[in-house]
């Protein structure tokens, strides 16, 4: 079938039309040719989005990993699968092949199962960015866990409530992690974590940094030699198309993280599909995508994606900096990376800096550039594209979420014509619709207004771990048969799509998605503080940073200010991770509130990006006196 790797635009054309005029004859020809099934679906799709309820495949039968691994072994078995590039350059490089990627694979799923874990068992993995992580998710595929990864950054607390939300009975950890020139102690975080989860029985423990722990008895295993000894074959659980693959936790915008749920047949099917054409993969390329697993991005596009299409996909260890400014381009040059798919963050982070550190690298292998984790900004495009890209290979910006699983609106590189900041068109099967304040679909192009999809695709979330309630409210209550997106974008004169950012109180800092509440929550534990509230502002490098609002219980009390910040910042670094510090914090004696008590964040947010010339009617504040003091005393 063609229209599985899609070559120039009226081929895209052709094809969209089709996968919009009839989804599931279309989806099915994907499926049918593309993958390995046990058994075949009964039915291609049903959904009902009032309720929600969405199916893809029902019936099927299959096992991710079989398509990942044991699928290219005739084939691909000597072509390297995993190329690891650690923290330290003067560490080696690992290649490992889709032989040895199975066969490790095969081990530590015997492990799992030899330490009691079975089909549906949430299994927590808690892993810096080393071969291991990628292992301990095919394994727990392998044998019907249900995997969790939580990215290796987030306090002991934070990790709490994400075992707790899905009651793991296993975490994966190592005795620490390598970040730059850091060493950081990950063992006594998940022990500190454990002292309130009741649920874990097992804790297995990679060696990496060789810190010194203390094992838990009974509870706490060394992994190597329990992988030494175990069996390397295992056969495959055979898994129905709507079990559970993982679970991924997303910040809300209220309260406690969001267990996203993933299903096992649609999700590699669209991630897969989405793979080969968006990256236009071809045998022999090499593909980097800079992202951490922790994050949806690297597991649909380091792990599931790639694998399945028998590709060769990189994890990097450290961090862009590390040992100076040319990493990212040393690793290109060092490993002739044909495809690197990184964020903003980082391309903003690399262009402030000398362009010497570009320059003494050999680039001439990329072909295609990326980008992900929030809309990349024109100065940062053109920088990513003169500079990396020589202008000759195509940046794909590329929208999508947590819980839509794979790319929703992309250019497809050398099909569509690129434009900067915007991600240009919907991707094959994807039938996206901006809505207006009444909730009316705005037909035609040049209109702005809140992005929907309104036909489901095969790797959206089909729930929220544990509250199917909040997971309607949250997506499919705003508009009628509608999915939510929670972003606003536009659409130009000839179709193509600009993402505007959120237009909930989720803010996007260096592509991490951080929810007001949660940070608001840990401020407000702080025993001086009364009250608080965050917005963004623009950054230069980060995109957005964090601007906090903080009322006092003694307002203009005597003690150090500075100090008081340190010990705010410090709370939210223990609550939730040092990602969500804020970098300015001003202590006010109120906040504008409605009548009803609602904070008007949309006058913070104009004060902190000190764009005050219009801050819109403030008469029907209770206390407009506080804004006129807040913008005098701005930082």
């Amino acid at each position: 079938m063609s229209n599985y790797h899609i070559k120039h635009l009226e081929e895209y054309f052709q094809v969209y039309r089709k996968s919009v005029r009839d989804p599931e004859h279309f989806w099915q020809e994907v499926a049918e040719e593309h993958f390995l099934w046990r058994k075949r679906w009964d039915n291609v799709l049903s959904w009902d989005f009032s309720k929600p309820e969405v199916k893809w495949f029902e019936g099927a039968e299959l096992n991710i990993t079989e398509n990942c691994l044991d699928r290219h072994l005739r084939t691909h078995g000597d072509h390297t699968a995993i190329l690891f590039e650690p923290n330290s350059p003067d560490e080696e490089a690992q290649h490992i092949t889709y032989k040895q990627l199975h066969e490790k694979v095969c081990k530590m799923a015997n492990v799992l199962k030899d330490n009691g874990i079975e089909k549906g068992d949430r299994v927590c993995i808690y892993l810096p960015m080393i071969p291991e992580l990628a292992i301990a998710l095919l394994a727990c595929a392998r044998i019907g866990a249900v995997h969790s990864v939580v990215f290796a950054g987030f306090s002991s607390k934070a990790l709490a409530t994400r075992i707790n939300d899905a009651a793991c009975k296993m975490v994966i950890t190592s005795d620490g992690s390598y970040r730059g020139a850091k060493k950081l102690d990950l063992k006594s975080i998940v022990d500190e974590a454990l002292e309130s989860c009741e649920t874990i029985e097992t804790v297995l423990l990679v060696e990496r940094t060789k810190n010194k722990v203390v094992l838990k008895e009974g509870r706490d295993k060394w992994l190597q030699p329990l992988l030494d000894a175990a069996d390397s074959t295992c056969e495959v659980v055979t898994m129905k198309a709507e079990d559970p693959l993982f679970i991924l936790y997303t910040s809300g915008s209220t309260g406690r993280p969001k267990g996203m749920v993933h299903t096992t047949a649609g999700y590699m099917v669209y991630t897969a599909y989405t793979f080969k054409n968006i990256f236009q993969y071809n045998d022999g390329d090499i593909y980097w995508c800079t992202a951490d697993i922790g994050w949806i991005t690297g597991h649909s596009y380091i792990v599931y994606g790639p694998l399945a299409n028998g590709a060769t996909t990189v994890m990097f260890e450290g961090v862009p900096s590390y040992p100076d400014f040319s990493r990212f381009w040393e690793i290109v040059d060092k490993h002739k990376i044909t495809h690197l798919y990184t964020a903003p963050t980082a391309i903003r982070a690399l262009a402030k800096e000398n362009i010497e550190y570009v320059e003494k690298c050999d680039l001439t292998s990329l072909k295609v550039l990326g980008s992900v984790g929030e809309p990349i900004n024109e100065e940062a495009w053109h920088w990513y594209n003169d500079n990396i890209g020589k202008n000759k290979s195509p940046i794909v910006d590329t929208w999508w979420q947590t819980e839509t699983g794979g790319i929703m609106i992309s250019p497809i590189p050398f099909v569509t014509p690129t434009k900067p900041t915007y991600a240009t068109l919907p991707f094959i099967g994807i039938q996206p619709s901006l809505m207006d304040e009444s909730g009316k679909e705005m037909k035609g192009n040049q209109v702005e207004g809140r992005l929907c999809i309104k036909y489901p695709w095969p790797s959206m979330a089909r729930t929220i771990w544990g509250d199917h309630e909040r997971y309607r409210d949250t997506y499919f209550s705003a508009y009628e048969n509608k999915y939510f997106t929670g972003d606003g974008a536009m659409r130009d004169e000839v179709g193509y799509y600009r993402i505007t950012g959120r237009v909930d109180d989720v803010i996007i800092v260096s592509g991490h998605n951080l929810g007001t509440a949660p940070i608001e929550d840990a401020i407000n534990e702080h025993p001086a503080v009364a009250e608080s509230a965050i917005v963004g502002f623009p950054h230069d490098v980060k995109g957005n940073a964090l601007y906090g609002y903080v009322i006092l219980k003694e307002y203009g009390e005597t003690r150090n200010l500075e100090n008081l910040s340190k010990e705010i910042n410090q709370q939210i670094s223990d609550r939730i991770g040092p990602i969500a510090k804020l970098d300015k914090i001003q202590f006010v004696s109120g906040l504008p509130k409605t009548r009803s008590g609602k904070i008007m964040r949309r006058i913070l947010r104009k004060i902190a990006s000190k764009d005050t010339s219009n801050l819109g009617d403030t008469s029907t504040l209770l206390n407009p006196e506080v804004v006129q003091e807040i913008m005098d005393n701005s930082l």
